[in-house]
């Protein structure tokens, strides 16, 4: 009765990320971060342009949260971590786009109000 459960150090240290892989991780956190508030804080942008930035700045770095600090990589687990990744992206577009619904309808559909309405509420 031979198993074999030899297992390499590279593939744990792979698994479990290394010291380099950590730092690069936090430089592209941090880069990425600071490049939508410096958008902001600068307005060089309209602020629609600068709205949608931040949404692709915010997307680059959830993939790259993924990837340094939760490890989520086509050969880990036997997939399964894509699996979950689908399934979150999809429960986030889902949550997305209906937040994005109903804040619109809310706008569409509420009363105007103007000063003069605002005295009489009392």
């Amino acid at each position: 009765m031979s198993t074999d459960t030899h297992v390499d150090h590279e593939d744990i240290v792979e698994a479990h990320g290394s010291r380099k892989g950590y730092l690069i991780g936090f430089a592209l956190s941090v880069v990425l971060t600071a490049i939508p508030f410096a958008l902001v804080m600068t307005g060089t942008l309209p602020q629609q342009v600068t709205a949608y930035a931040i949404m692709i700045f915010a997307a680059v770095q959830i993939v790259v949260h993924m990837i340094y600090f939760l490890h989520m990589t086509g050969k880990s687990e036997g997939g399964w971590t894509i699996m979950a990744l689908i399934f979150t992206v999809v429960m986030i577009g889902i949550a997305f786009s209906g937040t994005l619904w109903v804040m619109y309808h809310l706008s569409t559909n509420m009363m105007p109000m103007s000063p003069s309405d605002m005295r009489q509420i009392p």
